[in-house]
């Protein structure tokens, strides 16, 4: 949801906050809870992480190579009617107003059952409330499991486009590729979507996440990695449209937001180099990766943070947010602002991964 490029947590800057207008009265204060952390660095400690984030960077950074032939790319129309039908839903999918996140969670169900994959559904109950997660399997069922994953839930009163229908139509794309192309695996994958990733749940046990991490935790999978898509549909080739958290990282970076992220740990250094390089291998989709510790502020704002408290391997894929998309839980973040070309190469990039690494 949060990390960028080159670093993880801050505010929306003045300008995009205008940009976006007066809509952000609308969300709850608790959506921008984290980035008010941000706020208490020290410079030294700023300082600090930027060496760390930029030698990171500089080791695992290039490219477009388009080297995988892979069998099976995404479609954008697809992509688009997902997004579309998702946040076209009456009502807003958040915590806040449970009978439309579960007027959501039945839509994502019939859309995941309907690609011809296997179905789990598993409820759960937070207070007097009941949410669901929803799993699709394939692959051997015998075999160490990776796990794919996005939320769909919203930040308050807004339509959440790019967070995160933008990503939950890249998973369902995915299920209706495997079930098409039968790609041979030796280990299981498990599509997840999940609520209550947002805040006022976020970082909590009540997460859909980390219900199903601990999960497979008490019993005892081996989990040979996690997938975590967040925000993966906002692009832009305008000089200015990255933005960074501090004035020197433009000299290192392009200033254009035409890529997508791979984010991981220090731990999940080789796992995210995997990924990376089979996504940069199967489009012409510039892919670029980022890895630092867990305690760097922002690095963990999504599901992947549940996996990496159980010590395993795990990624975030992103556009950055609002390091590059102005409507960032804002009421502006609507379908007509993805980039569902773009995103198609996200999600074939992400393909050729679960299924070759």
């Amino acid at each position: 949801m949060y990390p960028s490029t080159t670093s993880f947590c801050a505010p929306p800057s003045r300008e995009q906050r205008g940009r976006a207008g007066h809509a952000s009265s609308r969300v709850p204060v608790l959506c921008s809870i984290h980035v008010k952390t941000l706020r208490k660095m020290t410079p030294l400690f700023i300082l600090a992480v930027l060496v760390l984030v930029v030698g990171a960077a500089l080791m695992t950074n290039p490219v477009r190579v388009r080297s995988l032939v892979i069998e099976g790319e995404a479609d954008p129309k697809r992509l688009e009617a997902d997004v579309a039908a998702l946040t076209g839903l009456s009502g807003f999918r958040c915590f806040e107003r449970p009978d439309d996140l579960e007027r959501a969670a039945g839509w994502a169900k019939a859309a995941l059952m309907a690609s011809g994959l296997p179905v789990e559904e598993r409820s759960y109950g937070v207070g007097d409330l009941e949410f669901r997660n929803l799993i699709a399997h394939y692959g051997p069922e015998d075999g160490p499991v990776l796990v794919v994953g996005a939320h769909y839930d919203v930040c308050g009163e807004q339509p959440g486009a790019d967070d995160n229908a933008s990503a939950v139509a890249g998973l369902l794309e995915l299920a209706r590729l495997l079930h098409r192309h039968r790609p041979d695996v030796t280990y299981r994958i498990e599509l997840a979507l999940w609520p209550l990733e947002e805040p006022p749940n976020f970082r909590t046990s009540a997460m859909g996440s980390a219900i199903h991490a601990n999960s497979l935790a008490l019993g005892g999978v081996d989990v040979r990695g996690m997938i975590s898509l967040e925000m993966i549909g906002y692009f832009s080739d305008e000089p200015g449209s990255q933005s960074f958290p501090a004035p020197g990282m433009s000299l290192l970076y392009s200033s254009r937001g035409d890529a997508i992220v791979v984010v991981g740990n220090s731990s999940s250094w080789w796992f995210t180099r995997r990924v990376k390089t089979r996504m940069a291998g199967a489009s012409e989709l510039p892919v670029r990766s980022i890895n630092a510790p867990a305690f760097v502020p922002g690095i963990d704002f999504s599901d992947h943070l549940n996996f990496w408290r159980q010590g395993w391997d795990a990624v975030m894929i992103t556009d950055t947010a609002f390091y590059r998309n102005p409507n960032y839980h804002q009421v502006t973040d609507t379908p007509d602002t993805l980039d569902y070309e773009r995103m198609a190469q996200v999600v074939t990039g992400v393909y050729a991964a679960i299924t070759t690494l």
